[in-house]
């Protein structure tokens, strides 16, 4: 299971779900699907399409990975898990057929989620990468069509060293002669999807060419947005507002807001107020959680599941713009990250109280920690995770932010 372990769960090719689906009646078949690849925001705007499908009055199947606490949490109808004896009767039913194919963890997952999809006659489903995209074993659909949220640097160890490389895994979703979403334009990557989508006659749009999204009034409740159409002589805007907190929704909300467009031509969203009702609901809707999510008023603690470079530099900033007397930061990391470039990254005066997530891939408190303080920030270890983040609440003033982040399993420990 890569969530556990890393790459020795890895499986780097579509033999094992091409197999597993065959078997199954080739379920991934049988309904309408959204593909959605990138580095960040892929979960975030996986969750906001699914919410505003499921307005529309779809039957909305939703697949992300991986999950916080939850298995169930990675495949859902309408925002409700699969029910614990689905997911005991699918693997008592399959059994056998596991043990001749071998698949990994994640293989069955996506082949669970297709086949309960199928059962359930989905409308459509919107169902999110797991790593890359070309060789990823949700790639086996036939979306409607795809979505690529943004690149940076992730996994290179799997994806290539450099955003081109990694960008031409992201790009090995897009399909022949089916639309594909880039939600932001990049300039070292744009060239990528441009010769690929041109390779497979695949009509391609760049949605931050169409719209330009200014934040006008933000809390940790939620997020306006202002909405410029650039290619409209009229200089026509709206007004969108959102459940969702963080400056990086923008970028998402770019994404989405084409991709309704495309669904809205293709009679799928017949009501052009059911995004503004979904936005403002997409937590309720699709059961989101992990991102930004206040889990304590007093002190006021939240928490974000960001864990890369791009990541954290985004919820640094966003943290900056919070007002404390004194900022707590409960982090831990998996071994198998960019630990100095991430470190680099944080505030210089926050206090850091430093734990190992509860999985075999998590990096050792101590010797996180002694890169923390080798950085020049204030830090200790300590032996768990809830350890740690009930030493910073005890320790923070009313007037303190405490924050708890570096990685999905210490996110996943506290929500």
């Amino acid at each position: 299971m890569y969530q556990r372990v890393g790459a020795a769960a890895m499986k780097k090719d579509l033999t094992n779900i091409l197999a597993l689906c065959e078997a199954l009646g080739n379920p991934h078949q049988q309904f309408k699907s959204i593909h959605i690849a990138g580095t960040n925001g892929k979960g975030s705007t996986a969750h906001i399409l699914s919410a505003i499908l499921q307005s529309a009055g779809h039957k909305t199947g939703l697949y992300t990975s991986p999950h916080y606490r939850d298995f169930r949490e990675r495949i859902k109808i309408n925002g409700q898990y699969i029910p614990q004896q689905a997911v005991v009767d699918f693997v008592a039913q399959y059994k056998a057929l596991f043990d001749d194919i071998q698949p990994s963890f994640f293989e069955i997952t996506v082949a669970m989620a297709f086949d309960y999809f199928a059962k359930q006659k989905v409308d459509i489903a919107v169902i999110e990468t797991g790593l890359g995209g070309r060789l990823d074993s949700t790639n086996v659909l036939s979306p409607i069509l795809s979505v690529i949220t943004n690149i940076s640097y992730d996994h290179q160890q799997f994806l290539g060293d450099t955003l081109p490389e990694i960008a031409t895994e992201k790009a090995g979703i897009i399909k022949p002669n089916t639309p594909v979403v880039i939600s932001e334009r990049q300039a070292e990557v744009a060239h990528v999807f441009e010769d690929i989508a041109a390779e497979r006659n695949a009509p391609i749009y760049f949605a931050s060419d169409y719209f330009n999204i200014k934040e006008k009034n933000i809390s940790l409740k939620g997020n306006y947005y202002e909405i410029f159409y650039k290619k409209n002589t009229d200089n026509e805007r709206f007004m969108i507002q959102t459940d969702l907190y963080g400056n990086y929704q923008s970028e998402n909300l770019c994404g989405v807001l084409f991709v309704e467009k495309i669904l809205a031509e293709e009679g799928l969203i017949m009501n052009e107020d059911t995004k503004f009702k979904a936005l403002k609901q997409v937590k309720t809707l699709s059961n989101f959680i992990g991102r930004w999510q206040i889990i304590s008023e007093k002190p006021l603690t939240v928490c974000d599941s960001g864990h890369n470079a791009a990541g954290i530099h985004q919820l640094v900033e966003q943290l900056a713009a919070l007002p404390y007397s004194q900022l707590h930061i409960v982090i831990g990391m998996v071994r198998d990250k960019d630990h100095e470039k991430v470190i680099a990254l944080m505030p210089k005066d926050a206090i850091y109280y430093i734990a190992k997530p509860n999985i075999p891939r998590g990096m050792d408190a101590e010797l996180l920690c002694e890169k923390f303080i080798s950085a020049g920030l204030d830090a200790q270890a300590y032996t768990s995770v809830a350890t740690a983040l009930d030493t910073a609440q005890k320790r923070a003033g009313e007037d303190d932010v405490v924050f708890v982040g570096g990685s999905i399993f210490v996110v996943g420990e506290v929500v």
